[in-house]
């Protein structure tokens, strides 16, 4: 009898262990845009792999290097991704006269952190391979941050940067 009861017992345990469980759901499926090099700077641009495939590009075609640290979650670096993509004339300033690279990590060559390893920053680099420090966004202890409503300086900066190639080079 006490084994019966047991039994019983136990099987209404498992019963209601499986009965009482809240109903699967499947996650619903975002749309995601394909991960390329743009990372959402610029979908259209042409954007250099790596620091040295940058550098070449911009020897080769004479154009200035425009560097941009960045990193995925930080909220700084996407409010300037999201003013950057959407601002038509740097985009167009961009396709035309730059090579363009984004990276999310920190390189080895310490002439591209000059004031420091910080996100969001813009950095020139000539066809010389000189970094362009004389160059700089509105503040003086983060030199080459820039934020969304800077913009209008970035665009001015990048117009320096190619007017530098034609002076100075």
């Amino acid at each position: 009898m006490l084994k019966g009861l047991l039994s019983v017992l136990l099987v209404l345990v498992a019963l209601s262990s499986v009965l009482g469980k809240p109903e699967k759901t499947t996650p619903k499926k975002e749309k995601r845009i394909p991960q390329t090099l743009s990372r959402g700077w610029g979908d259209q641009l042409i954007w250099a792999q790596t620091y040295e495939e940058a550098l070449f590009w911009s020897r080769s075609k004479n154009k200035p290097l425009l560097v941009i640290f960045h990193l995925e979650d930080c909220p700084h670096s996407q409010a300037l991704k999201k003013a950057f993509a959407e601002d038509k004339e740097i985009q167009k300033l961009v396709d035309e006269e730059f090579v363009v690279l984004n990276l999310v990590y920190e390189t080895t060559d310490k002439h591209l952190s000059p004031d420091g390893q910080y996100v969001p920053r813009m950095l020139f680099v000539d066809p010389s391979m000189t970094v362009r420090a004389d160059i700089t966004g509105r503040y003086s202890n983060r030199m080459y941050a820039y934020e969304p409503a800077d913009m209008k300086l970035l665009l001015s900066n990048m117009q320096r940067a190619m007017k530098f190639l034609k002076t100075e080079l």
